[in-house]
């Protein structure tokens, strides 16, 4: 099989990733409900999955959008998260997270959060480094593309406020 080269691009499938964790007490506070950090730093490697996997690059995360958290996740739930590529530039990507808890004896599923988080490719020196374009296929991924750019240019238009 042919491997892509940095200028084919990749599809949005050849990196997405999905996650699957029961929460232990560890994760919990003394009311047996899960630490927020701890979904987070879920979030955040599992976002980095998708971001290395498409770039085969290191990479780093350089921003979070805003997480809220819609439903709490308590000890013993499962904890989903999926993620997948969602927009790609020069050297930076964006990666959206969905996370939803399921309660194991009742079966109920939660959407627990969502987040975007935008990653930056380096090279053996630590220095930004191109990426494969991603290549959008589907109805959704295409909308999520777009959607994308537009939080991309809004982050951009924030970033020259400060």
């Amino acid at each position: 099989m042919k491997q892509n080269t940095k200028s084919e691009g990749k599809t949005v499938a050849a990196s997405k990733v999905s996650l699957a964790q029961v929460m232990m007490p560890e994760d919990t506070n003394p009311a047996g409900n899960v630490h927020g950090g701890t979904i987070m730093k879920l979030v955040d490697n599992a976002a980095f999955v998708v971001a290395s996997r498409h770039s085969r690059r290191n990479v780093v995360t350089v921003s979070m959008d805003r997480m809220d958290f819609h439903h709490p996740v308590y000890l013993g739930d499962l904890l989903f998260i999926r993620a997948s590529l969602n927009m790609t530039g020069r050297t930076s990507m964006e990666v959206g997270v969905k996370v939803e808890s399921e309660d194991t004896l009742t079966g109920e599923v939660r959407h627990t959060g969502s987040a975007y988080l935008t990653f930056v490719a380096l090279d053996h020196r630590g220095r930004p480094a191109p990426i494969p374009p991603v290549i959008p296929e589907t109805p959704e991924e295409k909308r999520r593309y777009k959607e994308a750019l537009e939080r991309a240019a809004q982050r951009k238009k924030n970033r020259r406020k400060d």
